[in-house]
């Protein structure tokens, strides 16, 4: 399989449109156009019956300690762990591409709906649904996309790895309120071929391009 986007180029920057937060010279960060990128995908295995896509960052810090705090950095030699910014699955057999902005333009606060959504498909919560939960104004479920948002103190450039996973099932057995873990475990065995591409992304002038 291959897999391609006319958002942002493959172990490039992802543009300001296609995250959560840009940054904000007087506020360090303010909230984007948060639009889902534009995916393709083609030389599909034979069988296939459905799709499902996964975004998730690779970097985040292992311990909060230090997020968006003033006058410190995050240090580069932190443990990092897996943030899950959109899981979607029961994407049909016959497409093969998705619009930017099809599954998300702008920010709900308190999230999306979900899991239903667009021509049959499902979509899980993102890790912004435990980021934001003790928050007044932002918590809840925030199902579907949700784009990059790291802190803008940290050291290190975050990676975004958007997966496209070709499925032997039409329907992805999870249920309900299901995680990014929650579908990859599901896929276990379901898996016909698979495409991913990276991009980057940070809010740190001094990493940031431009």
């Amino acid at each position: 399989m291959q897999l391609t986007s006319e958002s942002f180029v493959d172990g490039q920057w992802i543009p300001a449109r296609n995250a959560f937060g840009k940054s904000d010279r007087q506020a360090h960060v303010t909230l984007a156009e948060n639009k889902n990128p534009h995916l393709a995908w083609r030389d599909v295995p034979p069988r296939t019956k459905s799709f499902a896509i996964i975004c998730h960052d690779t970097d985040v810090p292992g311990k909060p300690d230090d997020v968006n705090q003033e006058g410190r950095e995050i240090p580069s030699d932190l443990p990092r762990v897996d943030f899950y910014h959109w899981v979607l699955v029961d994407v049909a057999a016959e497409v093969a591409s998705i619009a930017q902005g099809a599954y998300s333009s702008g920010i709900t606060p308190r999230g999306k709906a979900g899991p239903l959504a667009l021509n049959g498909t499902r979509q899980g919560i993102n890790d912004f649904t435990s980021w934001f939960a003790s928050d007044r104004d932002m918590n809840g479920d925030y199902f579907g996309y949700d784009g990059p948002c790291p802190p803008w103190n940290d050291s290190i450039v975050h990676h975004y790895v958007f997966t496209v996973y070709a499925l032997d099932v039409a329907e992805l057995p999870v249920r309900g309120r299901f995680t990014g873990a929650d579908a990859l475990a599901a896929m276990k065995g379901r898996i016909l071929g698979q495409a991913a591409i990276t991009g980057l992304y940070s809010l740190n002038p001094r990493l940031a391009p431009g």
